[in-house]
């Protein structure tokens, strides 16, 4: 009975270990979210630069594994290539060591000391956990959910511990506890051990911290002969997870920085495997030092050599490796997107939000240019009825809704796993803003579709007519290209430029219609050239339209106001109350409309 409660009490303890290690680090990410993006986003083709990038995204995202799948969404995003990859994984080994630096500080004793007293994790776990409820519960700012996630996953992660701890303590000295650290005495046992749990767990640093919670344990028999090789089986059981991560739905390039990262695993084990048994059987640094028991700090220093010196080692040999992935993984012959900037959005990225925002703003970024470069193709279309372009107005149109499915998939998805309010504003806006540039494409073909309708029916526009409309595309692409231009370059004050001109080119729609009306009662124009007319102006304002809800969006991201009530905002600024507005709008209604009326 007494066995069956302490494998209950370390089961127990092993589910809080690791819901610590993910809350912790979660709350790591969202509190650095925006820095680890620069981080990553900055990598150069130094491949020191990649490495300590590595080690750092890791120590902060807490698991080696994450970082590898964060670097392959990033290349399908083009943010890295593929030696910039292979640096950042090299790096990752070094990073996810830092967990087990900080579960060794459980072995702390005070001995009367206040500082040492402190940081005792019986201590420090309930602090951190009080520390972590008040901000969750009582401060509830912007700020202090991610630091009270940290708070609370260190204060759970050790609480774990402390409850693996005790349900280990009465398992040591059974005869099947004996028998099984009698089979970690044979190095290879150990190395299979590690990678088996580590596959199981799908966590190094879980796996280190539950060798280490074992070896802290008085009389549990770990030596450090036994604790290296179960340290490089934990190694090679990332392999696996990445092995699997890499090859499902992913790039050339995403596949060959899992290939990276299992050689580079495998040839440091081995590498070090040999030179640990010579020194072993040499009896280097004594012979009591490799039958001695290992405790805590021990396991975790190990890990932090084994990885920093093998990762010392291969960085000279970071091309070779390249050049191994680029074997195994060989060049196909595949037809090239001709927007390849529109393919980037992969599910990986979740696992950063704020860098999977930063991926989504700028692959919508993407879309808008194509919208507004199209657009103006197919104005061009139905004012000089040249269908010289339609090839390529068709092939983007194709791009723009093809991209308007995954994106829709890709930011409901990431709305689920973002946490800060300005992440999640930011998405509402990209989530609206997709359908507005995939409806401005829309409209772009309409028009191309109205200049072949002519053409089928011999049917011309008059020369006033003609007149008109190139005022009001020009128009018409002067607020897409605004709007676009203050999208990409996040620029409030140019969105606010973008309504006095969509107001302008309603009052010259309502101007034309009435003109145009006349027009076709005096006969000077054909009922099928002024159908087709009437149809334009209705897709010109309703581009002018998404392009106001474009810009309505981004202002809303920093005005609770606008969010809440997008209709009151427009009728305020309509009313005439803002001095800014007037005059853009005075200047716009200079620029277009007087010259609207001097065309007879």
């Amino acid at each position: 009975m007494e066995i069956l409660s302490a494998i209950i009490q370390l089961l127990g303890g092993l589910a809080m270990f690791l819901y610590g290690i993910e809350l912790m680090g979660d709350g790591l990410k969202n509190s650095s979210g925006e820095t680890l993006k620069r981080v990553l986003e900055k990598v150069t083709g130094s491949v020191l630069l990649g490495v300590i990038t590595g080690a750092l995204v890791t120590a902060v995202i807490q698991s080696s594994t994450a970082t590898i799948v964060l670097t392959v969404a990033l290349i399908g995003a083009g943010v890295l290539n593929l030696k910039q990859a292979v640096s950042v994984v090299m790096g990752a080994n070094i990073g996810t060591t830092i967990t087990a630096q900080i579960i060794r500080l459980g072995s702390i004793e005070s001995d009367g000391s206040w500082l040492l007293w402190l940081f005792d994790t019986d201590t420090l776990a309930p602090i951190a956990l009080v520390i972590g409820i008040v901000l969750l519960m009582f401060i509830k700012s912007k700020g202090s959910k991610p630091i009270g996630d940290i708070c609370i996953g260190f204060g759970v992660l050790f609480v774990g511990l402390n409850l693996m701890t005790d349900g280990v303590k009465p398992l040591i000295g059974t005869d099947a506890f004996t028998t099984f650290v009698g089979f970690l005495t044979n190095p290879l046992f150990g190395i299979l051990f590690g990678l088996v749990l580590t596959v199981i767990v799908q966590s190094s640093s879980a796996t280190v911290g539950m060798l280490q919670t074992v070896a802290s344990v008085p009389n549990s028999g770990i030596t450090f002969s036994m604790a290296y090789p179960i340290i490089m089986g934990i190694n090679l059981g990332t392999c696996v997870t990445t092995a699997m991560v890499c090859s499902i739905g992913s790039s050339k390039d995403a596949k060959r920085t899992g290939v990276v990262h299992i050689a580079f695993n495998t040839i440091g084990t081995v590498l070090f495997m040999i030179v640990m048994t010579i020194l072993e059987r040499m009896a280097a640094f004594g012979a009591e030092f490799w039958v001695a028991t290992v405790d805590s700090g021990g396991i975790a220093n190990f890990q932090t050599v084994f990885n920093l010196i093998t990762a010392i080692i291969l960085i000279p040999f970071a091309d070779w490796l390249v050049k191994l992935s680029l074997l195994v993984v060989k060049e196909e012959k595949e037809k090239p997107h001709n927007h390849p900037e529109l393919y980037t959005l992969d599910e990986k990225l979740y696992i950063s939000p704020a860098v999977a925002v930063s991926e989504a703003s700028k692959a919508v970024s993407s879309m808008g240019i194509i919208a507004r470069e199209n657009f103006k193709r197919c104005a061009d279309v139905l004012l000089t009825r040249d269908m010289i372009a339609l090839p390529i107005i068709e092939t983007d149109e194709d791009n723009l809704d093809r991209f308007a499915d995954r994106a829709d998939h890709f930011l409901i998805g990431l709305s689920k796993v973002i946490e800060t309010e300005a992440e999640d504003r930011q998405v509402d806006m990209l989530m609206q803003t997709v359908p507005s540039f995939e409806r401005i494409g829309d409209y772009g073909t309409n028009l191309v579709e109205l200049a072949q309708r002519m053409d089928q029916e011999g049917a011309s526009f008059s020369e006033s007519a003609i007149k008109e409309l190139h005022l009001i595309c020009e128009a018409v692409n002067e607020v897409l290209a605004i709007t676009v231009d203050a999208f990409i370059r996040n620029d409030n004050e140019a969105a606010k430029r973008i309504e006095p001109l969509e107001e302008t080119i309603d009052d010259m729609v309502m101007i034309l219609r009435d003109r145009h009306t006349k027009r076709l009662k005096s006969g000077t124009c054909s009922v099928n050239s002024g159908l087709v007319f009437m149809e334009a102006l209705t897709y010109l304002e309703r581009v002018s339209d998404h392009c106001s809800s474009v810009a309505v969006m981004m202002l809303a991201r920093t005005n609770a106001a606008i969010l809440h009530n997008h209709y009151e905002y427009l009728r305020e600024v309509h009313a005439g109350n803002d001095e800014a507005y007037i005059g853009e709008r005075t200047r716009r209604r200079e620029q277009y409309i007087l010259p609207l009326k001097q065309i007879q």
